[in-house]
């Protein structure tokens, strides 16, 4: 990441944007890195690599958009079930990221957090994360949240798990149990709910991603692979997104 400029109001109109139109926070599912790399006959880790350019990119210019959160889905609870070799890699490369990447967090004023379970990953992959957390936690730009080793029903089930917790305890009353209850127990307590979702690479679902929290999302979905996401892909998303009649349920008044 580099230090660009924050885009004014003027240039936002001339990319055929509103700041008034513009999500508060987007969550990406970053797909196709192998796709793009066996496409091109190159190994699936390639793609990783790759991958992790555009991540750089899409953290920078969503800063610069003034966003007050970016999520992005690093790595599913599923994704264990991948050869060993390709865990390995992006154990590493997502350490070398963290490591890289902390002083240009800093300086771009972005708070850094993780949501996901933190069983099973390795000491190193966590060592990275608590050092970026502890040290961008008194920034007051956009928010990064990478979620790793996230799964949407794993994370209902640990919600549900401490709200009996505390049922048993008697510290709630399980007839008080309320949205806000829930949702007070979710990795992603007190963050804004996505306004819009992109996935890239064509797949038509959401993979057991943010399941409570996309409720009302937008969904926006490019055949781009993700190693080749770049800004018009990004831009088509946000007028696409500036054009819709968000009801959450009501009517239109």
């Amino acid at each position: 990441m580099s230090t660009l400029s924050p885009y004014t109001d003027d240039s936002l109109a001339a990319d055929g944007l509103e700041r008034s139109r513009l999500p508060r926070h987007i969550a990406v599912i970053m797909d196709g890195n192998g796709r793009w790399a066996q496409q091109r006959g190159l190994p699936r880790v390639e793609g990783h690599r790759r991958g992790v350019k555009t991540v750089r990119w899409i953290v920078e210019e969503c800063a610069r958009l003034g966003l007050e959160q970016l999520t992005l889905y690093c790595f599913s609870h599923e994704n264990w079930k991948r050869p060993q070799r390709e865990l390995d890699y992006l154990m590493s490369l997502l350490e070398q990221f963290l490591v890289e990447e902390r002083a240009e967090i800093m300086r771009q004023d972005i708070v850094f957090s993780m949501i996901g379970r933190r069983q099973g990953l390795s000491d190193g992959v966590l060592r990275e994360v608590d050092k970026s957390t502890s040290c961008s936690a008194a920034n007051s730009g956009m928010r990064l949240c990478l979620a790793v080793n996230y799964g949407g029903r794993q994370e209902l089930v640990d919600a549900c798990r401490e709200i009996a917790r505390l049922a048993v305890r008697g510290q709630i009353d399980p007839a008080q149990i309320d949205e806000t209850t829930v949702a007070d127990q979710l990795y992603t307590a007190g963050m804004p709910d996505p306004d819009l979702l992109i996935r890239t690479a064509g797949e038509m679902r959401i993979s057991n991603y943010l399941l409570w929290q996309i409720s009302y999302s937008e969904l926006w979905v490019t055949s781009t692979c993700w190693p080749e996401f770049r800004k018009p892909d990004l831009l088509a998303a946000l007028r696409d997104f500036a054009s819709r009649d968000r009801r959450f349920g009501g009517l239109k008044g």
